[in-house]
């Protein structure tokens, strides 16, 4: 019986028979709240499509303007999710292999040094939740305010240089430009995008990178060929995440990429556009777009990642 596998072990509390009535109280006490949020969503979203029909779709979907903002949604979307798991993949794994435990055993139990460590852990970490915290005009506000110091105007003009290089001379720097888009739509994600690689690469047994180190591996193979193949499912994860947040950012690109159409409009601020000016049904119609195009990125993800365990490098 001590041989036996924990899984298999049993403590006789399955034998034990509860009153059937018990239980269905119990889970149906439990499930209330969550069904009636659940009522909420699907509430809302039966309310919208019953207030616009086909007609005000095709009338929508006919406006070159919205055109061109879905284009530029999807392609700065993508854009920024590639660019947050750039930053997320190694700064997650930074984190989760420099974690408290791995302080403890660099560390002596106590020291100044391992407690200025783990001090410092936490405030990287604080840092990287600013922008999840944060109010997202506050945000805009912040990019703002950054390119206007004497390293934004260098950016800005290198920006300007770049793009006239590169066969875009109509884009002008950064701000109130499509990179303005871009860069506010990043600087959100990236932090969902982090916590989900660190969650990940947490859940990852460093042994085997331990071991293909002592067999002659270096640091950045035993990443590259171990760690990283474990996280692919974390990874689509997070990009996912980086992409879907990304389509749904308003605040920071109100502020910072301004709602020009034609240039720097979005499908976000589309809504915001159609509701100023009194359009309620094509604000609606736009939102149902918004709508699908996230639903659709979370069931392919839920189908990309089914199937895996924690110990798998994935983010459930």
């Amino acid at each position: 019986m001590k041989n036996e596998p924990t899984a298999n072990r049993s403590d006789g509390s399955e034998n034990l028979k509860l009153p059937s009535h018990w239980n269905k109280s119990f889970w149906a006490a439990m499930s209330l709240l969550g069904g009636l949020y659940i009522a909420l969503i699907v509430a809302m979203l039966l309310a919208d499509f019953r207030f616009a029909d086909w007609s005000d779709f095709r009338e929508l979907l006919g406006d070159e303007k919205v055109r061109y903002s879905i284009w530029l949604s999807l392609i700065s979307c993508t854009i920024s999710a590639i660019l947050s798991i750039w930053v997320a993949v190694p700064t997650g794994y930074v984190l989760a292999r420099l974690g408290r435990d791995a302080i403890g055993r660099r560390f002596p139990h106590g020291s100044v040094l391992g407690r200025l460590a783990i001090c410092a852990r936490y405030c990287i970490d604080t840092l990287l939740d600013i922008p999840i915290v944060l109010p997202p005009l506050v945000v805009g506000i912040s990019l703002l305010v950054l390119m206007q110091t004497p390293l934004g105007r260098i950016a800005d003009d290198g920006a300007t240089s770049l793009f006239s290089g590169i066969g875009f001379p109509g884009i002008r720097g950064i701000t109130y430009e499509i990179p303005a888009v871009i860069l506010a739509q990043f600087t959100v994600a990236a932090a969902f995008a982090i916590r989900t690689m660190r969650d990940t690469f947490e859940q990852i047994n460093e042994r085997p990178e331990r071991v293909a180190c002592t067999l002659g591996a270096s640091r950045f193979r035993a990443f590259a060929d171990v760690a990283l193949p474990q996280a692919w499912r974390g990874t689509v994860a997070a990009f996912t995440l980086a992409w879907a947040r990304s389509l749904g950012e308003f605040g920071p690109i109100l502020i910072f990429a301004g709602t020009a159409r034609m240039k720097t409009e979005v499908l976000s601020t589309t809504v915001y556009l159609n509701f100023q000016f009194g359009n309620l049904r094509g604000a609606v119609v736009a939102s149902l777009i918004l709508v699908t195009l996230a639903i659709i990125v979370l069931i392919a993800t839920r189908f990309l990642t089914l199937g895996g365990g924690s110990q798998r490098g994935v983010i459930a």
